[in-house]
């Protein structure tokens, strides 16, 4: 197994770096345009393997598309911040020709591979990827889902002072202060969480989930990566392993929830062939509210970069 991450910054290292500590692949590609960059970043996970034991070999690439041949699993986290003075448009235009390029690149060596967009707006730009691709819709997707549930697992897990590992949730909608936390889908051990905390609570624990990309950012002057390149590797090794993992991701709907030619956050199952199902949940009327306002937000810009005519 083959798995390349495009992009070797702290998201696309910090993906690798998991990718090749739990032996997910054979060979973990990471390419970057700076000189140099992956070739370092790559080296300096190798020399891990004989401290934490295992087997998984990271090699660098500057640039050169060759060396990500017959990769079965892509990562895409190339793309710049948004800088001061620079607007949505500018953002979406700037990294909406990276993303493109990348896609095409990567598909001259590696046409069966299947493809995660990390790069942000994230929804937006796994759009972009999608049309650049020009293949099926299950083998290009985009993570923001695992991550704002991470989030939002978290932060009851510090709340309610019990272990993460026993809470499961789900989250739709877009990446970013429209997603929809799905409280009535949450449970701590099997039991619902709204018996377990307040409404009040469980509100504000909301609310932080909705703009945790945004805390991380106030606090480090940065986007987080160790969560994005965690979650990130968490699909590929869904895929690679086929297991059949439910998680929550940014598909493309033709039809689901009552929506057609959008790219939005819903629950899937993971496996060998990318999104093997979309699944659907029996949303109330509040939560099928808060969802279509999501999309509405996401449609808007994805028509931005429909008008920018790259395709």
């Amino acid at each position: 197994m083959k798995v390349t991450v495009v992009g070797a910054g702290n998201v696309g290292a910090t993906c690798a770096d998991v990718l090749a500590h739990r032996e997910i692949a054979n060979e973990i590609v990471l390419l970057d345009i700076k000189p140099g960059f992956a070739e370092g970043k790559a080296l300096d996970i190798w020399q891990t393997a004989p401290i934490n034991l295992y087997d998984s070999r990271t090699i660098g690439s500057t640039n050169d598309y060759a060396a990500t041949a017959n990769s079965d699993v892509v990562v895409i986290t190339s793309g710049l911040p948004r800088k001061p003075g620079m607007s949505r448009d500018d953002l979406i235009a700037t990294n909406a020709g990276i993303v493109k390029g990348v896609t095409e690149n990567i598909l001259v060596h590696s046409p069966n591979a299947i493809i995660i967009v990390v790069s942000n707006p994230l929804d937006v730009m796994t759009y972009c990827a999608f049309l650049a691709a020009k293949k099926d819709s299950r083998k290009v997707f985009g993570m923001a889902g695992i991550l704002d549930t991470a989030r939002y697992r978290a932060f009851l897990a510090t709340e309610l002072n019990c272990s993460p590992k026993d809470i499961q949730a789900v989250l739709m909608g877009g990446h970013g202060d429209t997603m929809v936390p799905l409280p009535r889908y949450t449970t701590v051990g099997g039991i619902p969480v709204t018996e377990l905390i307040s409404e009040e609570k469980l509100n504000a624990i909301v609310e932080r989930t909705k703009v945790g990309g945004g805390e991380i950012v106030n606090l480090l002057g940065t986007s987080a990566w160790y969560a994005p390149g965690a979650a990130a590797a968490q699909m590929v090794e869904a895929i690679v392993r086929d297991q059949k993992r439910i998680f929550p991701v940014c598909a493309l709907l033709n039809g689901e929830y009552g929506m057609k030619d959008i790219y939005l956050g819903v629950p899937v199952k993971l496996g060998k062939n990318g999104i093997e199902e979309i699944i659907e949940l029996k949303l109330n009327d509040a939560e099928k509210e808060l969802l279509n306002g999501s999309a509405k937000a996401v449609k808007e810009v994805m028509t931005v970069l429909d008008d920018m005519k790259l395709f």
